[in-house]
């Protein structure tokens, strides 16, 4: 017993049994691991719930191990093993590299958290795959140490190897399942192999059951939901490429714990009478039925609990107990003894409702009586639980409706319709499966529902053969011919009788692969690229099955210009119905070919038709691999091609076309050039210096001219000129006349910017106008004297008497400028030429002298003069 008042963490939910654990703020899920059973009492007895299972989720580290480096061919199979932590619940696993690492029908994960590789390719390479395991309740992802894989490309060993289908997992030829009712079942194959393998499946001796199949990671796992015992069996997965075919057989077993077919219902009776309570069960292994009149046991192995005669002293509760091995469940019902009750309504007409087992809770119109009537006979269906109100009606309206009756169920009689969508189609040669829709629980009109299935070959004197079975809706008959017509019926009974003759419908046994290949298979090839081929039908006997149509493989054998086999890939084309003819596009120029021809049915494809050898004719070659141009100079290019890729012929020629371009991009004339095909290099001479050429430049088959490739180059200029362009630009009195020339520039910008900040002349400037020294006066060129000079903005005559003294002493009245405003006055400094280094003031800069300079020491005056 649980103290729920000696653990605050633990509650019960008010007028309700639900327990409530709370360890959100404290409290450890481990303490509350364990079985819990919930027991309801009353005066009458007490039930007792399933077991209920608790367990706290855990999330174990992931055990340390040394992972080699995996070295493997390439088209060899390899797995890489996860091998996770055993969580509770069990971790979810995925793989990753540096992102999500895509699966395909090659490469993908498998149920035990493996990766598996059906064949490798060279792109597998990589450093770091990844297994993680992600455990949902704890909120942690765990990680595997990364997984090396390195894939030695058959470009440098011996070429990949086709291999027939071999089974990655499960291992060997069989194995075996348990699943249990209601669960999902997830069956799994993996196959290695190149070309990469296809997997189907089937079950053995019956059908995949069509609403609750899914086939999941590129149909290697199986997925049947919602399993019953019905999907117990052997199913068989096939791996299947060009080179062959393997198999495996899982067996299959669904156990279930014991559920209802039937569970007993409540039951009316008036003294007298007879009544019956039914308590139908099914589980796997098979239930045993005991039952409890108010807690005391009755009898035991029951099904159907009848009583006859009925008193007060049997009104109660009954309870029908079903146990399996594996679980125990329970119901009950209460047969309750009345007399009889008649409603007495007066001065007004009497709607009747009722309502059934066939829609429970919905209330359905069933007569009107007259207001002074109380009794009524009604037409209702057999072996159905009903209840009753009244309603009254006047010439105002209806009443609200009486209280409903108890529930009364209908005596039973036999079914009087018989299940719809009889079919009949072979799964296998050697089978026919039976199915059809059940009835509904209403349409049994009794107790013990079966179905009598019968069947019989079409066409043949034989005798109806039978069986009857129940709670299924199909039948699998085996040992038939193969594709065989037959002759179907599916009769309904129960307890009571059978329901009227059913119709018949026609069905099939089941197909097989076709016996003969198409003969006279002739391919008439229209051109290059595209062919023709027909093929006599094969007889509908040899079919054994439903024709489907003809499924056409070839494949290139070899180029006829290369003479070098490669990897074969068949393609196949498929051509529907009773066609015997079809066309072969997207064929390869001058190559050989083989095909064949094979009948196809709703079981497979028959046996190929002996290979028919074809060639195509020349075509167009590709464009030249490549075009290279080296070696430019004055009047020549040196250029180099490689043949095309694809010559599709023999090769006769390449056409070189070449014609120059100018500096606007214009084109000058085109010259070609034929070139034998043997070639692979040419020198083009007598070109023009410093000169840009287009070159187009393809190749040629008999059948014409391939696609071009484009290429421009430019032949180097003049030598000679580029010598003394490099000359003169490496002699010394050229690089002193450039820096001259820049020096010159400049200076002419700083007098321009002095000029435009102060406006005119400056005073220095017009003191040394108007004081010109005779000496240096300039003259005319003709007669010995010049033109006077002149400030184009300045015509006033200069003023007189203005010269400099000998002594180079400027007088104060001569000139209100000193040095102090453009140095340091008398402590100016001097070079030891005598040129002046004093700081600037910033109100001027010098400009060049103009005229001849004297010869005479420089002075104070000379140095301010020459800012003029």
């Amino acid at each position: 017993h649980f103290d729920i008042d000696k653990d605050e963490l633990v509650t019960m939910k008010p007028n309700s049994g639900t327990l409530v654990i709370n360890i959100m703020n404290g409290g450890k899920a481990e303490a509350y691991e364990g079985v819990y059973q919930c027991t309801a009492r009353n005066e009458r007895g007490a039930a007792i719930s399933n077991n209920i299972v608790i367990r706290p989720s855990r999330s174990p580290l992931w055990t340390k191990e040394k992972l080699e480096p995996n070295q493997v061919r390439e088209g060899d199979s390899l797995v890489l093993h996860c091998r996770p932590p055993v969580g509770l619940p069990p971790p979810i696993i995925f793989w990753m590299d540096n992102g999500e690492l895509p699966q395909s029908e090659r490469v993908s994960q498998g149920l035990n958290g493996d990766l598996y590789f059906s064949n490798v390719q060279p792109e597998d390479t990589r450093e770091d795959y990844i297994c993680y395991a992600r455990f949902n309740h704890t909120q942690t992802i765990q990680q595997k140490q990364p997984i090396s894989v390195k894939v030695f490309s058959s470009r440098y060993s011996k070429p990949v190897t086709e291999r027939p289908p071999i089974l990655l997992t499960p291992t060997g030829t069989t194995s075996n399942k348990v699943e249990l009712r209601g669960n999902v079942l997830l069956l799994e194959c993996i196959a290695a192999g190149l070309p990469t393998p296809v997997i189907r499946w089937i079950k053995e001796g019956g059908e995949l059951p069509a609403n609750r199949t899914f086939f999941e990671n590129f149909k290697k796992t199986l997925k049947i939901i919602d399993v019953s015992e019905a999907d117990s069996g052997n199913y068989k997965c096939i791996a299947r490429n060009i080179l062959g075919s393997t198999h495996h057989v899982i067996s299959v077993t669904v156990k279930a714990a014991p559920y209802w077919i039937t569970a007993p219902r409540n039951l009316v009776l008036s003294p007298g009478e007879d009544g019956s309570l039914i308590c139908r069960a099914n589980g796997n292994p098979k239930p045993s039925i005991s039952w409890l009149s108010n807690g005391v046991p009755i009898a035991i192995g029951k099904d159907n609990l009848t009583i006859m005669n009925v008193t007060d002293k049997d009104d109660g509760t009954y309870t029908c107990i079903v146990n399996t091995t594996l679980d125990s469940v329970s119901a009950s019902a209460v047969l309750t003894v009345v007399g009889k009750n008649t409603l007495k309504l007066y001065d007004s007409n009497t709607v009747f409702n009722f309502y059934g087992l066939h829609e429970p809770g919905v209330w359905h119109y069933q007569t009107e009586v007259p207001g002074s009537q109380t009794t009524v006979q009604l037409k209702l269906s057999p072996y159905v639980n009903y209840s009753f109100r009244v309603i009254a009606v006047n010439e105002i309206g209806r009443s609200q409706p009486s209280e409903p009756s108890e529930q009364y169920l209908t005596k039973s009689a036999n079914p009087d319709e018989n299940p719809s969508n009889v079919q009949g189609i072979g799964s296998e040669p050697d089978n026919l499966v039976i199915t059809w829709e059940s009835l509904k629980g209403f349409q049994s009109n009794g107790p013990g529902l079966q179905y009598k299935v019968s069947w019989r070959q079409k066409d043949v004197d034989d005798e109806w053969t039978s069986v009857v079975v129940a709670n299924v809706s199909k039948y699998i008959v085996s040992g038939t011919p193969t594709f065989v017509p037959y002759e179907i019926k599916v009769q309904a009974l129960n307890d009571l009788g059978y329901a009227p003759e059913p119709s018949e419908v026609i069905g099939h046994s089941g197909e097989d692969l076709p016996m003969v290949a198409p003969g006279n298979v002739q391919v008439h090839v229209i051109n290059s690229t595209l062919a023709k081929v027909h093929w006599d039908p094969v007889p509908l006997k040899s079919v054994r099955g439903h024709l489907q149509g003809y499924k056409v493989y070839y494949w290139k054998v070899q180029s006829l210009s290369r003479r070098s086999k490669r990897h074969i890939e068949k393609k196949i084309l498929t051509f529907r119905g009773n066609k015997t003819f079809g066309m072969l596009p997207g064929l390869e120029p001058y190559s050989s070919y083989k095909l064949n021809v094979r009948v196809v049915n709703g079981k497979g494809e028959g046996p190929a038709s002996p290979d028919k050898v074809f060639k195509t004719p020349e075509g167009v070659p590709s464009s030249p691999s490549f075009l290279k141009i080296t070696n430019p100079t004055l009047d020549s290019l040196t250029l180099e091609w490689g043949s095309p890729t694809h010559p599709n012929g023999i090769l006769i020629s390449y056409i070189l076309k070449f014609q120059p371009i100018n500096n606007t991009h214009e084109l000058g004339p085109l010259v070609e050039i034929r070139i034998p095909a043997n070639e692979s290099s040419l020198i083009l001479k007598n070109l023009n210096y410093s000169t840009r050429y287009k070159f187009y430049f393809n190749a040629q088959t008999s059948v014409g001219s391939g696609s071009q490739i484009t290429e421009e180059a430019v032949t180097i200029m003049d030598e000679a000129m580029a010598s003394r362009q490099v000359d003169i630009a490496t002699q010394g009195w050229f690089i002193g006349l450039m820096c001259a020339v820049a020096l010159l520039i400049l200076i002419l910008l700083i007098v321009c910017f002095i000029r435009r900040n102060k406006g005119g002349k400056y005073p220095v400037k017009e003191k040394e106008d108007a004081h010109a020294d005779p000496e240096i006066q300039p003259m005319k060129e003709d007669d010995g004297t010049f033109g006077e000079y002149s400030d184009a903005e300045d015509h006033k005559p200069l003023k007189k008497g203005s010269r400099t003294p000998s002594d180079r002493t400027v007088k104060k009245e001569d000139s209100d400028d000193s040095l102090v405003d453009y140095g340091e006055g008398v402590n100016g400094q001097f070079n030891e030429d005598g040129s002046f280094i004093g700081q600037y003031s910033g109100k001027k800069e010098k400009e060049p002298a103009e005229g001849n300079e004297s010869s005479e020491a420089p002075s104070p005056v000379n140095a301010m003069n020459s800012f003029v």
